[in-house]
């Protein structure tokens, strides 16, 4: 089963570029982050006539998550847990069977967390440590499950074109980087490293010639828990995604399991 995780940067503006790459790479599930659409406008007809089942958490603007599964979605659940205040959608799971046996999805779109010296970064660590006990509770029940989104972390200095340029920014602070490496801890997989060790980026900013420079960053992240991780047959960028018409800044990233 190949199941993929891509922030389009806005359901609307990327509808061609997302169709032409569901018919090219013919994923069987994938998580969407930053749709930036309400659920009641989410466009979800195009993509039932190719043959998803849809569900959406959206929110008007910004933000907003979604999943797309030719095989049925069970127990959808939209939020994540631990704040009730939040309001923010960033988070959508969902169980699928993979050869017969459960797994549970997520589409997550971290806090981007900048400026540090302002509320945004002190939200990005709290969303950090409720993923971090989303995380733990599900492998105390011994679920399988891929955490699959934008985590708006660069973990490891390979992982951007320039550190020493991303000193002080929310997406490679230290704190950032820890709360990263202790979700990792609890026995999560980062599919792509566990596949391949050489540099690779996911994101390009639109700015300053990026994408021509290759000054991209990585920070669209596929974990694995370790039921799952034992099943991961490949971890692939699809970098090319990126050159097309009107592309994201981001660019899908798959696992076959």
């Amino acid at each position: 089963m190949k199941i993929a995780t891509w922030n389009i940067n806005g359901i609307k503006a990327r509808l061609e570029t997302l169709q032409a790459w569901l018919k090219e790479a013919e994923p069987d599930l994938v998580a969407l982050q930053e749709v930036k659409s309400i659920d009641e406008n989410f466009p979800r007809a195009i993509f039932e006539d190719l043959g998803y089942e849809v569900h959406t958490h959206g929110q008007k603007g910004f933000n907003g998550v979604a999943l797309f599964s030719k095989t049925p979605m069970e127990d959808v659940q939209r939020g994540l847990p631990g704040d009730d205040d939040d309001v923010q959608a960033r988070f959508i799971s969902a169980l699928i069977s993979v050869d017969g046996k459960m797994v549970r999805v997520a589409s997550l779109y971290l806090p981007n967390g900048n400026p540090v010296d302002t509320e945004k970064f002190p939200y990005k660590l709290g969303w950090m440590d409720r993923l971090h006990a989303w995380t733990e509770e599900h492998l105390k029940s011994e679920e399988d499950f891929i955490l699959a989104g934008d985590y708006n972390v660069i973990p490891q200095p390979i992982d951007c074109h320039n550190p020493a340029a991303w000193e002080g920014d929310a997406l490679f602070r230290p704190e950032t980087r820890s709360a990263f490496f202790k979700l990792q801890n609890l026995g999560m997989t980062d599919a792509l490293r566990q596949t391949n060790q050489d540099q690779a980026y996911t994101f390009w900013d639109y700015q300053a010639g990026a994408w021509q420079k290759n000054n991209g960053i990585r920070i669209d992240h596929l974990m694995l828990s370790p039921g799952v991780a034992d099943r991961l047959r490949q971890c692939q960028v699809d970098k090319h995604v990126r050159a097309w018409e009107k592309p994201s800044d981001h660019v899908p990233v798959w696992v076959e399991i």
